[in-house]
């Protein structure tokens, strides 16, 4: 009993001081665990955006024949592709969802800022995803490889030149044009309404006598910095990701790219790359049945995700097109089904997706008539636990019986005192005369928690939730609720529902169960709203149900004693 009192101390203390260290950082003052914030991890960065030994670029791999094994990759390149330093000019781009900004210099995406998403912060008027910053390093990049030694391609480092500009209400198309060694590429991105689908298409002219085998590299480069909306409490997937129908959804960390123990697919034909964080992600989409091949490389606090894909032999005077698709946007999971297999699964619900999928499909289509993301998560969990009254009810009946007779339990304890073996076949017989299964309370329960789990990570994940009002003063259910009002409701709904249970008997657990309302709603502070909303209806549900089943039971026992 002393230790089990002093683990469940120690768990109290080391909660108090968690909510205390985010209350800190939430307000602006030094972390109590520097490691532990998103800034820290900036703390070590060293890294330069182009280095002697260039891991941005890919080796040649053209001459590579694609065998049975996954062939090995250098991640190093002898010398920069840029002899020369040459002024840059920025190019904007700008549609309903987006505004671009282009660098001449690679023909690179160096700017993604997302007109219809607020950003992260106060001093940020719409969310910005790709940058090229000293807060942040995010960028997409494409180029070409497999020269002859002593030569080299246009690639992301090569200067390009504004070929066109075109904007009509169907489309708008921005191209740039760059030479080297005999090999001429134009880059070609073309932008549709309302879509966060990027067409890019690269068509290489061999302008040179000699037949050449050049690859295409789509490629994706960030810094490891935690995104700015980071959470102590909660924690999301950041970083690279590969998918393939062979191995599907591969996620790989940061840690593990840093350790050289980074597992993914290195050849296929089909998929594609992404680099994931909540809400957001951005995405290369090679063509359909081609073969290209996976990378991961990373220098100091950059990481490089690209696939490589090889254009066969194009001879003299001859030029060869090859189209794919770059996602930078939302994870908006309708749309990017759309654009390739399996893009829909960065919103990762882990292994309760079985079961998180359909609870989403049911939520957007609860939505399409609730027209509110807040009062669809009201009428979600009331829905759910309809469904799970049956199991819920049997909960409530026992705990409620249970409750009945804990003066009969006290007066045991106190007859029995320390002979345990008196007391549990005392207690044993007494459940039996009473007909009460002492288990009756969680087995229902535990039925139940997977699908409360599921729609946690649903609410958690879904970027409908991002900017999305519900009533007064909740403008935005992915953020946290601004006058702290959820929070309080959910405390205040805990305590009911501790008062409706029956008391523990040790009177240590009795005091830990009635300061955990305090430990989890401070927590609760620093969740988005629409997860506290979630919370909250389903503690006031669970307590108007508990009321019903134990009003239900007290008259059949005073009826029964007549």
């Amino acid at each position: 009993m002393d230790i089990r009192r002093t683990i469940l101390w120690l768990i109290f203390s080391f909660s108090l001081l968690l909510l205390w260290n985010n209350w800190q950082t939430y307000t602006g003052q030094p972390s109590l665990f520097p490691g532990f914030t998103a800034e820290a991890s900036k703390s070590e960065e060293t890294s330069s955006k182009k280095t002697d030994n260039d891991t941005s670029i890919p080796e040649n791999i053209a001459q590579k024949p694609s065998t049975a094994t996954q062939p090995e990759f250098s991640e190093t390149v002898p010398a920069k592709q840029t002899p020369e330093p040459s002024p840059s000019e920025k190019v904007v781009v700008e549609t309903d969802v987006y505004k671009l900004t282009f660098d001449t210099l690679g023909a690179q995406l160096v700017k993604a800022e997302l007109k219809k998403f607020t950003g992260s912060d106060d001093k940020q008027n719409v969310m910005v995803l790709l940058d090229d910053s000293e807060q942040q390093v995010y960028l997409a990049q494409t180029g070409v490889v497999g020269a002859p030694e002593g030569k080299s391609y246009p690639t992301h480092l090569t200067p390009f030149r504004l070929l066109k500009l075109d904007q009509s209400e169907t489309q708008t198309t921005v191209a740039f044009e760059a030479e080297s060694d005999g090999v001429k590429v134009v880059k070609t991105f073309a932008l549709a309404p309302q879509q966060y689908d990027i067409k890019v298409s690269h068509e290489i002219f061999n302008e040179g006598n000699e037949t050449i085998t050049p690859s295409v590299y789509l490629q994706l480069t960030r810094d490891g910095n935690d995104p700015p909306d980071s959470n102590f409490f909660y924690r999301t997937f950041v970083g690279p990701a590969v998918y393939s129908s062979e191995d599907k959804y591969q996620k790989v960390k940061f840690s593990d790219i840093n350790k050289d123990k980074a597992s993914y697919i290195k050849e296929s034909n089909n998929g594609w790359i992404a680099f994931v964080q909540h809400y957001f992600a951005s995405a290369w989409i090679p063509t359909e049945g081609a073969t290209r091949y996976n990378q991961i490389a990373h220098a100091d606090n950059l990481y490089f995700i690209r696939a490589i894909e090889p254009i066969g032999s194009i001879n003299a005077g001859e030029s060869r097109q090859i189209h794919s698709q770059l996602w930078v946007g939302p994870q908006d999971q309708k749309a990017m089904q759309e654009i390739a297999p399996g893009l829909d699964v960065v919103v990762d619900y882990g292994f309760l997706t079985i079961i998180a999928k359909p609870l989403f499909q049911l939520m957007t289509w609860l939505h399409s008539f609730v027209g509110n993301w807040g009062w669809t998560i009201v009428v979600l969990t009331l829905l759910i636990k309809l469904v799970f009254y049956p199991l819920s009810a049997a909960s409530y009946r026992s705990m409620a019986k249970m409750k009945q007779v804990a003066p009969r339990l006290k007066l045991l304890r106190e007859q029995y005192g320390d002979d345990r073996a008196k007391l549990n076949t005392a207690m044993m017989e007494m459940y039996r005369t009473e007909k009460i299964n002492p288990l009756g309370g969680c087995l229902p329960m535990v039925v139940q928690i997977p699908v409360f789990i599921s729609l946690y990570w649903v609410l958690l994940g879904s970027v409908e939730m991002r900017g999305a009002p519900w009533i007064l003063w909740i403008h935005d259910l992915a953020a946290t609720d601004p006058y702290f009002i959820l929070p309080a409701i959910m405390m205040a709904t805990m305590f009911l529902q501790i008062k409706l249970n029956p008391t523990p008997p040790d009177p240590m657990q009795a005091r830990v169960m009635m300061i955990m309302p305090l430990v989890f709603g401070g927590m609760m502070f620093f969740f988005p709203a629409g997860l506290v909303l979630y919370w909250c209806v389903n503690n006031i549900i669970s307590i108007a149900q508990q009321r019903y089943i134990m009003y239900k039971l007290d008259k059949e026992t005073a009826e029964a004693n007549k």
